[in-house]
């Protein structure tokens, strides 16, 4: 599988998005006058606002673009040595496999692939993958390193591949269900030609987005997330999180840290998740951490409501956690630590609005002509938004297919406003239950 940023695409969608913000500045405008004369909504300047944030986050991200080099900084990129990671874990055998042939077939290859059997108790098939990952990479100039380990979770997974990779410039670490694009290390090293930058994150794809119905709307949410809310946090350097299945950071910023990643606490319980947004902050307070558009990872996703909730629900956790370690790690001078602020701002005014408007107002103040708003503001955003996701062309599905995929943003708008920002708070208010909950068995195979 590939993937590729389409400039034709980029360009439709940003002239779209440009001619509805537009209009619908004009109105804001109009709006925001008639309630300084006494008039208009009572949550005029509140929608104004949000509006202004929206505006801001969708034009910034059509901003960002992907890092280019010059002869001579590629060259100083070659020289890089570069570890990739693979920390597995009761893995589907077939995926594990994919994962590290995508790996070995880089257009730059890693000098080194340091796979961590963390504990498995589900080996089957792994014997075979092993000696044909012991005997393929040397083949093609790649040190390849099998650690098998009692089971102590990801950090530590990746903690034994640090401790036995002195020589590395970069860490790359990839999931074990993770097919990489071709390009993906090549692309995802282009922007440490700026020293600035301490660590890089690729845009994660469903690798089984035909799966199930849940599969095609979660790539469509996952992808448009990252193309437009990371993607706007990109131009400023300062990415909040990176993605497990595809990023990279300088080696020094994970070595000097390993101690405080492998030992994070949380009012005395250890945090076992949340690894990639550490490591992110980790990096965000030495410099810059960007994103980088066009390198590309397929990933299996969940393909039951149960699996993808309990996904969902750690990460809020971890993110919640982690908005303390911002607020008290991060520079008051950083443009990182305002965002952030600003960000959990929004997400507080915008819970508000939404309980307010679409449930309390209807009951106290029942009004028919709200109906349509309520319902077109919503749908316009989010397809304005999911646009990004169009600007992605996949190797795997025809134009019309994603067009299909665009067409489910009804679904995945709901889906936000309901489902995952009760997941959201349900997770604030539960943050001290930081267990990863294991899985013990394969719930996601390649071959489905």
């Amino acid at each position: 599988m590939t993937a590729s940023v389409t400039r034709g695409r980029v360009l439709f969608a940003a002239a779209v998005v440009l001619a509805a913000a537009a209009a619908w500045t004009a109105r804001h405008v109009l709006a925001v006058i008639g309630a300084l004369d006494g008039g208009g909504h009572r949550f005029t300047f509140a929608y104004a606002a949000m509006f202004l944030l929206l505006i801001w986050q969708l034009g910034s991200s059509y901003l960002e673009k992907p890092a280019v080099v010059t002869d001579r900084m590629q060259g100083h990129l070659d020289a890089l040595h570069v570890v990739g990671i693979v920390p597995a874990y009761n893995e589907d055998p077939a995926a594990l496999r994919a994962c590290l042939e995508s790996m070995i077939f880089q257009t730059r290859r890693p000098d080194t692939i340091y796979v961590v059997d963390d504990g498995s108790k589900l080996t089957e098939g792994y014997q075979p993958i092993k000696r044909w990952f012991l005997d393929v990479a040397p083949v093609h100039g790649i040190i390849a390193a099998w650690h098998i380990q009692p089971n102590a979770g990801k950090r530590h997974a990746q903690a034994a591949a640090v401790r036995s990779t002195p020589a590395a410039d970069v860490y790359w670490t990839v999931d074990s269900d993770t097919i990489s694009d071709p390009n993906a290390l090549r692309e995802l090293l282009k922007p440490f030609a700026d020293p600035a930058v301490q660590s890089v994150a690729g845009v994660v794809m469903a690798a089984n987005v035909r799966s199930s119905f849940l599969t095609r709307f979660t790539d469509l949410w996952l992808v448009t997330g990252q193309l437009t809310d990371r993607s706007s946090l990109s131009v400023f350097g300062c990415v909040w999180v990176n993605s497990g299945p595809i990023a990279a950071y300088r080696a020094e910023v994970v070595r000097d840290n390993l101690g405080a990643y492998l030992t994070e606490t949380f009012f005395g319980r250890r945090v076992p998740f949340s690894d990639d947004s550490l490591l992110t902050l980790f990096a965000m307070v030495r410099g810059r951490t960007v994103q980088q558009p066009s390198a590309f990872a397929f990933s299996l996703m969940p393909e039951n409501a149960g699996h993808f909730c309990r996904m969902f629900l750690r990460w809020m956790r971890g993110s919640f956690i982690r908005t303390w370690w911002r607020v008290r790690y991060l520079s008051l001078l950083s443009i990182a630590w305002w965002l952030h602020l600003l960000r959990w701002a929004a997400t507080v005014v915008a819970t508000v609005l939404f309980v307010a408007v679409a449930i309390l107002s209807p009951i106290i103040d029942p009004d028919p002509r709200a109906i349509p708003w309520l319902v077109a503001v919503p749908l316009i955003v989010g397809y304005g938004q999911a646009l990004r996701y169009m600007t992605v062309r996949r190797s795997d599905q025809s134009t019309a297919y994603q067009w299909g995929t665009w067409l489910l943003t009804p679904v995945a708008v709901v889906f936000a406003l309901v489902v995952l920002r009760a997941i959201r708070w349900y997770g604030i208010a539960t943050c001290w239950r930081t267990g990863w909950g294991t899985r013990t068995k394969v719930e996601v195979a390649l071959s489905s």
